[in-house]
């Protein structure tokens, strides 16, 4: 087994008096083989699970702009990138600025190094030709292409997507999920990955956790989940395939 790097421990976590996470335990590991990837790397870890079930409520408490009522959150001493749902985009301010600004607001780098990083970062996610443009002037996919670059520009060791696909149309989401294989390949991130889209999950991660009722349901290689017996998996996958046909 690899070196955990995100972990969660009874977990619970409640709004206006309702468990959002509900004793959830997990914890996602470094230099796994990735079944789906077929290559031995960093993983890819996908958390599924239908609407207001603590998926996204899971990533903030990653990130910590949440914390537990109860149980514990570890997280290794890394850098964190963080891509939201929305991308997040600052409107005023170009691609290359957005990109920029964590760099600039963290940390003491030369304008050469921040330039060279934030083209590196620009060049990996296939925008560095519009790094002059405003989020008002790019497509759905484009906004979240940036806003992954930015998610990476500080080299990140771990990178957090919230439904990183959703709205986006089929060519574009193949993509942003290429994006998230190919990060994991050539920078070595550990990816966590919390979508409804359960094709995409197949397809990209090395395990799959369903979340149900604010707990882990089952944690399993893509191949495994999809033939995981218990009923709420069954469930999920019927519904999800049904969408697709």
């Amino acid at each position: 087994m690899g070196e955990k790097v995100i972990e969660f421990v009874d977990v619970i976590k409640r709004f206006e008096g309702r468990a959002v996470l509900d004793g959830l335990s997990f914890a996602v590991e470094r230099g796994e083989v990735g079944i789906a990837l077929q290559h031995s790397g960093d993983e890819v870890f996908t958390v599924l699970g239908p609407s207001g079930t603590g998926k996204s409520v899971t990533l903030k408490h990653i990130v910590g702009l949440e914390e537990p009522d109860s149980g514990e959150v570890r997280v290794a001493d890394a850098r964190v990138g963080y891509l939201f749902q929305s991308g997040a985009l600052i409107a005023w301010k170009t691609v290359w600025e957005n990109v920029a600004l964590p760099l600039v607001e963290t940390t003491r780098l030369t304008d050469a190094e921040i330039e060279r990083r934030v083209a590196s970062a620009l060049e990996a996610v296939g925008l560095l030709d519009a790094a002059d443009r405003y989020p008002a002037e790019l497509s759905g996919g484009m906004q979240k292409r940036a806003g992954l670059a930015r998610a990476i520009v500080r080299d990140a060791e771990i990178v957090l997507y919230d439904e990183p696909t959703s709205g986006l149309d089929p060519v574009t989401s193949a993509v942003i999920e290429r994006l998230i294989v190919d990060l994991n390949r050539s920078r070595g991130v550990t990816s966590v990955v919390v979508t409804h889209d359960l094709a995409m999950a197949a397809r990209t991660s090395s395990r799959i956790m369903l979340i149900k009722d604010g707990k882990s349901v089952a944690c399993l290689p893509p191949d495994e989940f999809m033939r995981c017996g218990k009923r709420e998996v069954a469930e999920f996958v019927g519904a999800a395939k049904g969408e697709e046909t």
